[in-house]
């Protein structure tokens, strides 16, 4: 990578579970980067039909969403509706709720937040731990 080129802003995570998705965001959070989220969120839902989903905000700096099409929300929200049984959001109030309301609209997933303090909690709310 080119100094000068900007680092992702989401990463997977392995998890002791095959059927749990982790991501971390951080960083500035881009249409682009939603984009490479739903990609990576497609290819793990070819290879297993129900998942929970783990997404651990840290850092975000900024969050720019103008550039994201109507398609890919709605192709987010409705893998989200298909295929995650359990959705743990963990980071800030704020930022929280903006992910929240883009998986959240009228999927049938179980959803609920936790601040950085309760990691663990959400972790163990997924009955599942990050591999180091």
């Amino acid at each position: 990578m080119h100094p000068l080129e900007r680092v992702p802003a989401v990463k997977r995570l392995e998890t002791n579970r095959a059927d749990v998705f982790a991501l971390e965001v951080s960083g500035e959070f881009t249409s682009a980067d939603a984009e490479n989220l739903c990609g990576l969120l497609q290819g793990e839902l070819s290879l297993i039909d129900r998942i929970d989903l783990l997404i651990r905000l840290t850092g975000v700096d900024s969050t720019d969403l103008s550039g994201l099409s109507e398609d890919t929300v709605e192709t987010m929200r409705a893998l989200v509706n298909e295929h995650v049984t359990r959705c743990a959001v963990i980071g800030q109030t704020s930022r929280a709720a903006r992910v929240e309301r883009l998986f959240s609209a009228g999927t049938k997933a179980e959803l609920r937040h936790f601040t950085d303090d309760e990691e663990a909690q959400a972790w163990a709310w997924i009955d599942s731990h990050e591999l180091k």
